[in-house]
């Protein structure tokens, strides 16, 4: 069978309640990965010989039971790079990439360069804070064990140094000084959210890695507040990735723990998505 064909039937067999463009760039992701081609070699219609029926029954499937394709395929791509993922852990979106920028952006080209993220999943922020910061020196935090162990093994992958730790944040005295800087993209989804995120996520992402009650929305930027006026040196400064509706809640966490120069970033859609304060 030649991989045009294979992509073409792949698309009528998915039933997903998505866009024909979103159930193209699944079929995509899948062709490809299961016959290592690209694009272009699958419009071109090349010959991929033999297709195992079972296998791809099996993975249409569990598209179909709107299981996230990125951990069908245990990869997604992010900055650049591949990092493995699955359920352990969220799957790195384009926004946090935002937050990346802004970060190596502030430090590149200087030394001694101290940077922590806080709930680091994937590890997908400090890893790739790591390769575009050569000379900065990353830790990264989590409290499960299951997200760690994910983090390492994208760390050995991408061939990374970054020092993990397992650590609520929350309760736990940050075992770190004089950084340069706190990265997060911290729970920030309120439960009353819920009912308008898509099956894919609710059914298979972590909860722990999205959630905040209501009533305490804020909670995790208030921790991080509290924690990096100690964590960070005298000119430290904290970037994160924000719930849009909760950006100046944000910004006011940070003022009255003394910080200055709160600035609310917009994202590429124009949603507020990113709160930066100064030590």
């Amino acid at each position: 069978m030649n991989a045009k064909a294979l992509f073409d039937r792949i698309v009528k067999e998915i039933t997903l309640p998505e866009s024909r463009d979103e159930i193209q760039s699944i079929a995509f992701l899948l062709v490809e990965k299961l016959y290592s081609i690209d694009r272009t070699d699958i419009l071109a219609g090349r010959e991929i010989g033999e297709i195992h029926e079972s296998e791809i029954s099996t993975l249409v499937q569990r598209i179909n039971r709107q299981e996230p394709i990125q951990y069908i395929l245990e990869e997604t791509h992010f900055y650049g790079r591949d990092f493995f993922v699955n359920s352990s852990v969220l799957i790195p979106r384009p926004e946090t990439e935002q937050l990346i920028q802004l970060v190596v952006k502030q430090y590149s080209g200087r030394e001694d360069v101290s940077l922590l993220d806080i709930g680091t999943g994937s590890g997908c922020i400090a890893i790739t804070l790591e390769k575009e910061l050569p000379n900065a020196q990353v830790f990264a935090l989590d409290v499960s064990t299951d997200a760690l162990a994910v983090a390492k093994r994208n760390a050995d992958r991408l061939g990374a140094t970054v020092l993990f730790d397992q650590l609520d944040a929350l309760h736990d005295k940050l075992p770190h000084t004089k950084l340069s800087a706190i990265v997060s993209n911290p729970p920030y989804v309120m439960l009353s959210e819920k009912e308008k995120m898509h099956e894919n996520v609710l059914a298979h992402e972590p909860h722990i890695a999205l959630f905040v009650p209501d009533d305490d929305a804020l909670v995790f930027y208030k921790a991080i507040a509290e924690q990096a006026k100690y964590a960070l040196q005298a000119e430290g400064k904290i970037f994160v990735e924000i719930n849009e509706q909760l950006a100046i809640g944000v910004s006011q966490v940070f003022q009255k723990a003394g910080f200055i120069k709160t600035e609310i970033i917009k994202d590429i859609f124009g949603k507020d998505r990113i709160v930066t304060a100064n030590r």
